[in-house]
């Protein structure tokens, strides 16, 4: 009983030991430079790095809350080509549209959140 017990006792300081020496720390939250052609000067919005765009292009999702938002492409005729729902944080959310399966033509890209339109911006995909 009395080897039992030494083992316990042993195994708790090697835990208190563990566990004092431990530093807490809080994660580093990564700031998000935001270009100048990105900036969104109202609490939310879309806003695209460039209107001409070959392969991919950055786009700003701006919002006032953290959650999920749905990002649609509408060709010339208004039909959707392409949609995505994505979780953003709160404040900038910068992101890549990749638009090489696209063929040339003008488009519209909207941000929706809770079906709710928050911005629309257009956007023309050159070769």
């Amino acid at each position: 009983m009395k080897t039992f017990l030494n083992k316990i006792a042993i195994v708790l300081t090697v835990l208190f030991v563990f566990t004092s020496c431990y530093d807490e720390i809080e994660p580093e939250i990564p700031v998000v430079e935001v270009k100048d052609e990105l900036k969104i000067n109202t609490s939310y919005g879309i806003k695209l790095e460039s209107t001409f765009v070959t392969n991919e292009v950055s786009m700003n999702v701006k919002l006032d809350t953290a959650g999920k938002v749905l990002i649609r492409i509408f060709d010339i005729n208004n039909r959707v080509v392409s949609k995505e729902e994505i979780s953003v944080k709160a404040g900038d959310n910068i992101l890549k549209i990749y638009t090489t399966a696209l063929p040339s033509s003008a488009y519209r890209i909207a941000l929706y959140k809770s079906n709710v339109m928050l911005g629309i911006t257009d956007f023309n995909k050159i070769n």
